[in-house]
């Protein structure tokens, strides 16, 4: 992969209810309302109702997401810091 494609982040929201992103590099937890995972620019949360992981290549770092998507919301945490933190938890 490239180096500028490692540090791609890109986010599609299509009638708020279907995301394709890329730069995902791990799912960290999900159910039907909450989704976190680590993008090689930091921490997100998706929020909504009868969320669905319907694509996740690891390889590529794509990802798609259906469901009712009510927010996104980004933890500016450092990842240094976030992998002290989940250490400690």
């Amino acid at each position: 992969m490239s180096e500028n494609k490692q540090n791609s982040h890109n986010i599609i929201l299509e009638n708020r209810c279907k995301i394709s992103m890329s730069g995902v590099e791990k799912v960290e937890n999900f159910d039907d309302n909450e989704i976190s995972l680590l993008t090689n620019l930091g921490e997100l949360t998706i929020k909504g109702n009868n969320l669905h992981i319907s694509k996740m290549d690891v390889e590529t770092g794509e990802m798609a997401v259906d469901g009712k998507i009510i927010g996104l919301v980004y933890n500016e945490t450092q990842k240094s810091n976030s992998i002290i933190k989940r250490i400690f938890r």
